[in-house]
């Protein structure tokens, strides 16, 4: 009986590992034909949401360049998606959770590639905004002419732009929901400027990898768009250096992502995280 058992065990783990051999040469086997099928995505006269891979943001523009559009600072590309992310998401509830809990002792916030005041509309129903809160948006310089035009369209008075983060003032809380993936620096660069550290720091849809850091292209309306998946460990420890904690992090598998040209990268995981100073 015994001799039996031990029999069908070692045929068990011997069947499991011829099986377990047999998939890893497979997966090597048709690495070379994922790279191939990427790259003939460049010929698709189909449109594709991410193209290309580049090591910093500047031969990403470099390339972004060949297009008609480049960039996110265009007049035309403002009103895309609008009404969508104007709309409560399920990765908003996070970042809703946080503010609830902080309003007792911030007065206001930066929302750090706020668009045209987006979030300030999906959120003004939920939270107390009302009153002396200071929402200001801080964003390029097209996204801002027109967010500030619509403002002043619906009379939304607590709701501000600025086009220079300094501008904004000493503020109490940073909300960066959907910033860090067209940042074209390290956040800490960003939150330097700014007259002084906020205490606070909730950062929403962060594209990560375990990899080293790339730049893709993603297709906004006519544009193309710089698109950062960052070393997870170097995005956290550039923000530890300024004296800030992690208090909370969240996945959002939703908004994980790959790369049409090059599906040999794998796929990001997106991400938000709630830091705090000191």
């Amino acid at each position: 009986m015994t001799n039996s058992l031990w029999s069908h065990l070692w045929w068990a783990g011997y069947a499991y590992t011829i099986l377990k051999g047999t998939a890893q040469a497979a997966a090597y086997g048709l690495a070379p034909l994922r790279l191939a099928r990427g790259r003939l995505n460049y010929l698709s006269p189909f449109p594709r949401r991410f193209t290309g891979a580049y090591t910093t943001f500047e031969a990403a523009m470099v390339a972004a360049r060949r297009q008609r559009l480049a960039g996110y600072d265009h007049d035309e590309i403002a009103p895309v998606a609008y009404a969508k992310m104007c709309e409560v998401a399920p990765w908003d509830y996070p970042v809703l959770f946080w503010l609830r809990s902080l309003l007792g002792e911030i007065d206001g916030l930066v929302d750090a590639g706020g668009h045209m005041g987006t979030k300030y509309r999906a959120f003004r129903p939920l939270l107390p905004l009302e009153g002396s809160f200071r929402w200001t948006v801080y964003d390029l310089p097209a996204i801002i002419r027109a967010g500030r035009n619509l403002a002043e369209k619906e009379r939304l008075t607590s709701l501000h732009f600025v086009n220079r983060v300094e501008d904004a003032g000493e503020m109490p809380l940073f909300l960066g929901s959907g910033l860090m993936q067209y940042l074209d620096t390290p956040l800490s660069s960003l939150l330097m400027q700014m007259p002084s550290l906020p205490h606070h720091l909730i950062l929403n849809k962060v594209a990560l990898r375990k990899g080293s850091t790339i730049v893709t292209l993603e297709r906004i309306g006519k544009s193309f768009v710089p698109y950062h998946m960052r070393n997870e460990a170097d995005f956290v420890g550039d923000i530890a250096g300024l004296g800030y904690r992690q208090v909370d992090r969240w996945s959002i598998p939703a908004l994980s992502r790959a790369i049409d040209t090059h599906p040999e990268l794998g796929r990001s995981e997106s991400a938000g995280f709630y830091f705090r100073l000191g």
